[in-house]
């Protein structure tokens, strides 16, 4: 078997499971699709993508993971919450794996809502919080979507070109 073959399988798998992480939390997407692109340009020998394409990914990767954290923390401090409200999101989004697919959406907002309830006692502002943080995390999920399918259109326009 040849090796290249081998090496763009395994840079398909590091492409999908990226994707998949930008929904599943505990898998560091973009970098992921980031790694398998680098991986498919170098098992070409970089002959259809070069360094000047791969760093423009690397930025765009960074600039993911920026958006990622700033999106949650924006979204939650717009409301004014609580450092407990952000480690009960944190502890949410983590539980929230085990009851697939409900709790990735649920556990980052049930977390939140009991973190502040536990912070503040007051039902109302826990709940605008718990809603402001999960807002945040669904803006952030749909930008690290719009940064991959950019990758992956920077990627094959470059391939293609």
């Amino acid at each position: 078997m040849d090796l290249s073959f081998i090496l763009y399988l395994i840079a398909v798998i590091f492409v999908l499971v990226g994707i998949a992480g930008i929904i599943l939390p505990a898998l560091p997407g973009v970098p992921l699709v980031f790694v398998g692109l680098l991986l498919a340009a170098w098992a070409d020998g970089f002959a259809h993508v070069g360094w000047p394409t791969l760093v423009i990914l690397g930025v765009l990767t960074a600039l993911s993971l920026l958006v990622d954290v700033l999106s949650t923390v924006v979204g939650a401090q717009r409301v004014g919450a609580s450092r407990k409200a952000l480690w009960g999101t944190f502890i949410g989004s983590i539980v929230g794996l085990f009851f697939m697919p409900v709790g990735l959406f649920a556990g980052p907002l049930l977390g939140a809502l009991l973190g502040e309830y536990w912070h503040t006692r007051e039902l109302g502002r826990s709940t605008k919080v718990g809603l402001a943080t999960w807002l945040g995390i669904l803006l952030g999920l749909a930008l690290k979507l719009a940064v991959v399918i950019a990758m992956l259109g920077l990627f094959a326009f470059a391939w293609f070109l």
